[in-house]
């Protein structure tokens, strides 16, 4: 049985005006490695089914991993409860009528199809190729999702993924790299590897800087981590009505460098390509920042209600359990630059630091796009154009529109950075970006030196 003919069988036993059944099936495998030797890999095979239950304007939602007939009869009577303990919602738009999603890309036999003692093998040649103690992991896996709805609606996908993630590591010196996408063949996990210990090999002797504003290049996964952060309220519907993020007031201002666009792009088949929402509406690319003007943001059938004026979703629905955070962008896609590398980059700044990337990332403040966080595996300093000097880990708070507001170059050609979350049930998603150099980026502190 498929996704989608259980995703009807689930239909089937709801009890109420309305019905939406969503399926996610994943079997996927994760070859873990610590000081250069596999330890904890994981094989999942899951299937979930979340079924949602409407009476009367009240919304019930329960989930089950049970899918024989009497599992998913308990499913139901579980949901009915939750939809008869609950208010009525006045800003349910009801479910998504059928509709044709977009034909795309993202499913690769091969990968689908990868067994675990190749994953475990490509895990070993991630080892091999550094000199360093590694650390990181091999992971690929196929992920289904069916949506079934009493309205009609009836769609399904298989999407693939494979990534590695390298990072290499001793007393002293850290260096990190990454590669993803959703076929087998574009990752090269002994080039990974190679990369991340190269990297590593440059940050001995690492020096203190003060606390200041400084131009910086970022490299795509440092630029990648901060613009994903700055996006989940600035370019959420969400954001936009409750008034709490940048976008409030803004859309259609020019409020960043011309050099800058982006968009939310799940079609593009150089991310990790999606066909529809968690509320089954067609996916499309939508433009966020065109040369700088902030020209939209992403709206589900919910607040696209909620908002009037004629606002229509975008294929933008997180899943119902992460309902609250209105439309999240998955696919964000950064239009790329004239520059060809980040040394060049490094040139037009002349003078500032270099960052790999980024972790411990926080919001301060949604509303001006405030983050905090800190620089590891790979931070330099930039004199005479030349990357330099290596830094320990920096400590930064930086408000991204002011960072945006400036910027000296962006590399041509984006990189697919991987924001997947293997914590819960797999959905693979990304971040196209390239490098950037900006103007303004602010140190607040130093913390410890790179290594383990």
């Amino acid at each position: 049985m498929d996704a989608l003919e259980l995703a009807g069988r689930a239909l089937q036993a709801a009890e109420g005006d309305e019905a939406l059944a969503l399926v996610t099936r994943e079997r996927s495998g994760l070859a873990r490695f610590a000081a250069s030797e596999v330890h904890q890999p994981t094989l999942i095979e899951n299937e979930v089914v979340e079924l949602q239950i409407v009476r009367d304007g009240r919304l019930g939602l329960a989930a089950a991993n049970r899918t024989d007939d009497e599992g998913l009869k308990q499913l139901a009577a579980r949901a009915a409860e939750a939809a008869d303990s609950a208010p009525v919602d006045p800003d349910f738009p009801g479910l998504a009528p059928p509709a044709e999603p977009a034909r795309v890309e993202g499913y690769d036999e091969a990968t689908a199809d990868l067994p675990p003692e190749e994953q475990a093998r490509l895990a070993a040649a991630a080892i091999d190729a550094s000199e360093l103690d590694l650390y990181g992991f091999f992971t690929s896996g196929l992920t289904e999702l069916a949506l079934a709805g009493t309205t009609g609606l009836a769609v399904s996908q298989s999407l693939t993924d494979a990534g590695v993630l390298a990072l290499a590591a001793v007393d002293g010196a850290s260096g990190y790299a990454e590669q993803t996408g959703w076929g087998v063949d574009q990752v090269d996990p002994a080039e990974t590897a190679r990369r991340a210990a190269e990297k590593a090999e440059r940050t001995r002797g690492a020096i203190g800087l003060e606390p200041g504003s400084y131009a910086a290049v970022l490299e795509p996964y440092a630029f990648a981590e901060l613009l994903l952060y700055f996006a989940y309220d600035a370019f959420s519907s969400r954001g936009l009505i409750e008034e709490r993020s940048f976008a409030a007031g803004r859309v259609g201002a020019k409020v960043f460098d011309e050099r800058f666009s982006l968009a939310d792009d799940p079609i593009d088949p150089r991310g990790l390509p999606k066909a529809f929402d968690f509320e089954g509406s067609p996916k499309r690319r939508v433009e966020l920042v065109e040369n700088g003007v902030l020209s939209g943001v992403l709206w589900d059938r919910r607040t696209a209600r909620e908002a009037g004026g004629g606002h229509e979703t975008t294929g933008s629905a997180p899943p119902a359990s992460a309902r609250e955070w209105g439309p999240l962008p998955f696919a964000l896609s950064i239009a790329g630059g004239e520059a060809g590398s980040s040394e060049e980059l490094a040139e037009l700044v002349g003078d500032g630091i270099y960052v790999t990337r980024l972790h411990y990332l926080s919001i301060v403040n949604p509303r001006e796009g405030v983050i905090t966080g800190m620089t590891r595996d790979g931070t330099f300093r930039i004199r005479g154009g030349k990357i330099a000097d290596p830094l320990v880990n920096l400590r930064f708070t930086v408000a991204v529109p002011e960072l945006l507001e400036t910027l000296h170059g962006l590399t041509r050609e984006p990189t697919l950075v991987n924001e997947t979350s293997f914590y819960d049930e797999r959905y693979p998603n990304g971040v196209l970006a390239p490098a950037v150099a900006t103007a303004r980026f602010d140190i607040t502190g130093v913390g410890g030196g790179p290594g383990v």
